[in-house]
């Protein structure tokens, strides 16, 4: 169901907002592996990504499992979005037009890691503090900062991380 209002009631699920019009077709593929959030139907695009950028396989997955659960159309409340809950504007700096779409989330996230991966010189704390957290809050505290929720993530990640080891 497409609609231009909220609809209240337990029997709708809220898939994806979106001012274009372009892109709302995608929500309509239900059937398709990547709206069921299956884990393994991203692990191609994953393997491809991870090759193609140099980026561990097994991280990208598991900051895609810690930030959305594998819902492609999942969004915070803070406005991050897609697999790998991408702020627009880094969605924006990395390609991706369409955020919600898996390959361009997937491609311009794994960009992203990459480039703190060699900012942070492969210092996987860091990396995600910063993916999490932002940047600008590692600098302000040289190093993780102190927020409960990025601590919470890191060890989220690398828990998923070591159980993804073993499939990559």
């Amino acid at each position: 169901m497409f609609s231009d209002h909220a609809v209240r009631g337990n029997e709708y699920k809220l898939v994806r907002k979106t001012t274009s019009l372009r892109s709302v077709a995608i929500a309509a593929r239900a059937g398709n592996a990547a709206y069921r959030g299956d884990p393994s139907s991203y692990d191609g695009l994953i393997r491809m990504m991870a090759r193609a950028y140099g980026v561990d396989a097994a991280l990208i997955k598991a900051v895609m499992h810690a930030e959305s659960a594998f819902n492609p159309y999942a969004t915070s409340r803070k406005g991050a979005s897609g697999l790998m809950q991408l702020m627009p504007t880094t969605a924006a700096r990395y390609g991706a037009r369409d955020i919600y779409d898996p390959v361009q989330n997937v491609r311009a996230a794994v960009k992203y890691l990459k480039d703190l991966i060699e900012r942070y010189n492969n210092k996987t704390l860091l990396v995600l503090a910063a993916y999490n957290a932002g940047e600008t809050a590692v600098a302000q505290y040289k190093g993780v900062p102190p927020y409960q929720e990025t601590r919470r993530y890191i060890k989220k990640v690398l828990k998923y991380k070591r159980r993804y080891a073993v499939t990559f």
